[in-house]
């Protein structure tokens, strides 16, 4: 009689559901992750996942900049990493002889918009010592290298940080916020969708810079990355992350006014939704997996100091499962 209840408990402990494994993304404010948002609305890593025959979990988690998130990478506490190009470069050269962090996919192609309220700024130029400009991390956040490589642009080799100087950490919210108040020092503001938008249309704002002019068209935005480590061991859940992102993208484009609904869900956001729907379907925003002149990012922070090591071709910084003919 004993055989038979542990024959018994056998058969129901081997019946029994595995518990799901928790898949910890990072992402942040701003309709530049919409990707992500939409990917946790239709549950589609846990799709995608269960297709290959796995069950998982994504837990999501909120941070403000890319250093923090970086942070938590390395320490074992995320699983997928979500930021701007720059952080992704840094992580990639930084990481090259320990946990070697690689791309999983872009999330995007967007511009970045340099906005001030001064009336005498009409191109970097004429910023003064008495001017400060927001931005999400002094140095290493994308805008910060953006604003170094038109800094060289405009002044020549080696003037690349001219306006650091200037320049304050600020989440993009704090940064408009502050830019428009007037009670502050910040009198110009390089940020992003929908920050850009909703600041070029308050009184007395104009546009000083547009990033697309400084690359010399569309460019990455944000992008996923993860260690060499943890894809090595979890192949089939890097695969399912990528097919699920890839889902996500592909309903962006094709119905961008249920991506509206499901950003103004995720962010509480009063934003009118066909405001939003307009926002996302703007032909400057590309929803795309594949990398925009990443090539272009990584030699000017190379050949600035910013990273130690350049990459050869784009493949290099990304992880075999993306496929993307078009990129660069």
């Amino acid at each position: 009689m004993r055989g038979f209840w542990v024959g018994l408990l056998a058969l129901y402990v081997a019946a029994a559901p595995a518990a799901a494994q928790t898949v910890r993304i990072a992402q942040q404010f701003g309709i530049g992750y919409l990707p992500l948002f939409v990917m946790a609305d239709g549950a589609l890593l846990e799709e995608e996942g269960k297709a290959r025959g796995l069950s998982l979990r994504a837990e999501w988690v909120q941070l403000t900049s890319s250093a923090p998130i970086n942070d938590s990478l390395l320490s074992g506490n995320l699983e997928f990493a979500g930021g701007g190009v720059g952080p992704l470069l840094t992580m990639w050269a930084k990481t090259q002889s320990g946990l070697k962090v690689k791309g999983v996919a872009t999330l995007n192609a967007m511009p970045m918009w340099l906005t001030t309220t001064n009336p005498r700024i009409g191109s970097i130029r004429d910023f003064t010592d008495s001017d400060r400009i927001a931005l999400p991390a002094v140095k290493v956040s994308v805008q910060a290298v953006v604003l170094r490589m038109a800094a060289q642009k405009e002044f020549g080799p080696g003037q690349e940080g001219r306006l650091d100087p200037l320049t304050i950490s600020m989440s993009h919210p704090d940064g408009m916020q502050a830019m428009l108040g007037g009670h502050s020092p910040i009198s110009a503001h390089l940020t992003a969708a929908p920050f850009m938008y909703q600041e070029m249309t308050a009184p007395g704002v104009h546009l000083v810079l547009n990033s697309y002019d400084v690359l010399g068209g569309k460019h990455t935005f944000n992008a996923m990355w993860a260690t060499s480590k943890y894809r090595d061991a979890n192949p089939q859940i890097v695969a399912a992350f990528l097919a699920a992102l890839e889902r996500a993208e592909a309903l962006i484009r094709n119905d961008p006014s249920r991506a509206a609904a499901i950003w103004l869900k995720a962010e509480h956001s009063a934003m009118p939704p066909d405001q939003a729907t307009a926002m996302i379907a703007r032909p400057e925003n590309e929803w795309t997996t594949a990398p925009r002149k990443v090539m272009a990012f990584a030699r000017f922070m190379h050949g600035t100091g910013a990273i130690p090591v350049v990459p050869e071709r784009w493949q290099d910084v990304f992880f075999p499962e993306l496929q993307a003919p078009d990129g660069d």
